[in-house]
């Protein structure tokens, strides 16, 4: 019987390994065919290379930015920013949740203002951060912040309500206070919403801080969007998109890794 089970198991950890295998495979193979037909189509003249380009030309792109020493400026200073905005969403958000589980009262106050502010279009709040702020680097890791922080709150607050009752209650039998149910029970317990929260946060503080840099920059990738596009250097532009899909790819596998780590700490 023991040596049955055993089999199984087997049977069953090999197929998930294969179907591991399976899904890599198709990924680089959707890759790999999407840049073949990229580069057939602009080779046989099916599409305007000087518009869209082609992967031997963005490689060609590459290679001279990165010879005359200023992709990395504009990399540096994108990832830069996306990262100080992740970090401070990161703190605002579980400071500005726990005051809110804290104070009830101030938590019905506040419910409809994160709303509206979290459905506002954050685009439209960037050129008005440039002009109270100015066009430096603080307005635009601001901006990166207010695409992800009011949804992130929202998210994280919510996951606080859910907490189990039976476990609070326990606490307050014990002796213990608010203070105690909130470190013993609510913010473990809300782990798992406020890493969900971080891999979606990620993502949008990296879009805040492009529509920052579409307006107000000097510097970075969203800037170097918009001048390429101004003078028409297309290859510039799609090099810059391409990158920035790698450092979203980056940034949230990032993510994962943490949550990853925290669960098998667990």
């Amino acid at each position: 019987m023991k040596a049955k089970t055993c089999t199984t198991q087997e049977a069953y950890l090999k197929k998930q390994l294969s179907r591991k295998y399976q899904v890599r495979f198709f990924r680089v193979f959707l890759l790999l065919a999407f840049i073949l037909l990229w580069q057939c189509a602009s080779d046989f003249g099916w599409i305007d290379s000087f518009i869209f380009s082609s992967p031997v030309k963005v490689i060609k792109t590459f290679y001279d930015m990165v010879r005359e020493h200023n992709l990395f400026l504009h990399i540096g200073v994108t990832l830069a920013e996306t990262l100080v905005s992740f970090a401070l969403t990161i703190i605002f958000t579980v400071v500005t949740a726990v005051c809110l589980w804290l104070f009830p009262r101030f938590a019905e106050v506040m419910e409809p203002y994160l709303v509206v502010l979290n459905s506002l279009p954050k685009s439209a709040l960037a050129p008005l951060l440039i002009v109270w702020l100015g066009a430096n680097m603080k307005t635009i890791i601001i901006a990166g912040m207010s695409v992800a922080v009011f949804g992130s709150i929202i998210s994280l607050f919510q996951g606080f309500q859910e907490v189990s009752q039976e476990k609070m209650k326990l606490i307050y039998t014990l002796g213990g206070g608010r203070y105690k149910v909130l470190t013993k029970v609510v913010l473990p317990a809300s782990t798992p919403y406020l890493l969900s929260a971080l891999k979606v946060d990620i993502g949008l503080c990296l879009v805040g801080v492009i529509i920052g840099e579409f307006i107000g920059a000097r510097q970075g990738l969203g800037y170097l969007i918009i001048y390429s596009s101004q003078v028409f250097k297309l290859d510039w532009l799609i090099l810059s998109i391409i990158i920035l899909c790698i450092i979203a790819m980056i940034l949230y596998q990032g993510v994962c890794l943490i949550e990853k780590w925290y669960y098998n700490k667990k």
